[in-house]
């Protein structure tokens, strides 16, 4: 299992971003696998592509995602950890990141699909970009 990062959702659905030529060179190596993200990952892709290519790709992601993934809730202890994480790196990762962290710990998950490079810093996650 796999997790997949918003940063993911962002460049594989819009064209003009930075990142969209390299979705097509790891897309094979993502798709063989079983993935989850979170509802955090899920608002906040849904979110940037509605805004940059309008609501119906946001709604057209949505689906895609709910289809194709386990999305993951965040309940009051995840968060409770969450915040205590973004704590410990000092806001160097965003909350939405520590969450994403706090769920790979607990799903035993040790790779992350994702073009921030704010996930190297912590130890024991792979980066698939």
């Amino acid at each position: 299992m796999i997790f997949i990062d918003a940063s993911f959702f962002i460049a594989a659905s819009i064209k003009k971003d930075q990142w969209h030529a390299r979705v097509r060179k790891i897309l094979p190596e993502v798709t063989e696998q079983d993935k989850m993200t979170s509802i955090v990952v899920l608002s906040e892709a849904v979110t940037m592509v509605g805004s940059l290519a309008g609501g119906k790709m946001g709604a057209r992601l949505y689906n895609y995602i709910m289809d194709n993934h386990e999305v993951n809730f965040v309940d009051k202890e995840i968060s409770t950890q969450a915040i205590n994480f973004f704590l410990n790196y000092d806001g160097v990762l965003s909350f939405a990141d520590s969450v994403s962290v706090q769920l790979m710990k607990q799903y035993e998950i040790d790779t992350i699909v994702s073009f921030d490079s704010d996930f190297d810093k912590v130890k024991g996650i792979v980066r698939i970009h």
